[in-house]
């Protein structure tokens, strides 16, 4: 029976591990700084936040705020900074 439970807790720990995501910034030029939230990274279509969701603000190809838009010109496209 430990054993069992021990294998649950596991489970459930890599789970939540595996879930964690890292989140995008670029540069606005509003503030001149790099504080302008662009998406996270994560494998999860369905997250309106992931540049993986061909649909929300940060994936889809037409949004200005998604690093996937081909058509966004000079200061309109998102540039990736470290954060």
């Amino acid at each position: 029976m430990k054993t069992l439970l021990f294998i649950v807790v596991l489970v459930l720990l890599t789970g939540t591990a595996s879930a964690q995501s890292l989140d995008i910034w670029g540069f606005n030029p509003q503030t001149q700084q790099n504080d302008k939230y662009l998406g996270n990274l994560n494998q999860n279509p369905y997250d309106p936040n992931s540049v993986n969701n061909p649909y929300g603000q940060y994936g889809s190809k037409y949004s200005p705020d998604s690093i996937r838009n081909p058509y966004a010109k000079g200061n309109q496209s998102p540039q990736i900074y470290g954060k």
